[in-house]
């Protein structure tokens, strides 16, 4: 059965994220955040998570915005300008507009083992969910699990 993984980097250790992705046989890591410099977690800053990933596990790295939210959704959330419901929506229309899951078709079909990278701790509240959700029905029978 084919897995996609989506993991959150915020509480973890290096230790603890790297093993993660190790002990699951994830085959590429696809960082989904906007920003990919964040300074949140040193080593999930581009370059080194590049670097760590290839040379530690000898797994791809790929950072792809198409799964990003735009500075306008991320801000609006963070200023309340609306609530977690209303991030969804727009978010959800955002992946609509992008054409989502012909992207995932296109670029992912081929993979297996993928992992989605952000940095909220748990994916209640993270996109990485909803870009699971879109994952989920672009391959039917995909299994999505969360660490």
């Amino acid at each position: 059965m084919r897995k996609l993984f989506t993991m959150g980097f915020r509480k973890k250790t290096a230790k603890e994220f790297f093993t993660l992705l190790e002990r699951n046989s994830v085959s590429a890591l696809v960082d989904i955040r906007l920003n990919n410099t964040s300074q949140l977690c040193a080593f999930t800053k581009f370059p080194d998570i590049e670097f760590f990933t290839k040379k530690i596990l000898g797994i791809d790295y790929i950072h792809d915005v198409n799964f990003a939210p735009t500075e306008e959704i991320l801000s609006g959330h963070k200023k309340k300008f609306f609530n977690w419901q209303g991030y969804e929506e727009r978010f959800f229309a955002l992946m609509d507009a992008r054409n989502i899951l012909e992207h995932i078709e296109k670029n992912y079909s081929r993979r297996d083992r993928i992992c989605l990278l952000c940095s909220e701790p748990t994916p209640e509240k993270c996109h990485r969910r909803l870009v699971a959700k879109k994952f989920f029905e672009a391959f039917e029978g995909i299994e999505i699990v969360d660490f």
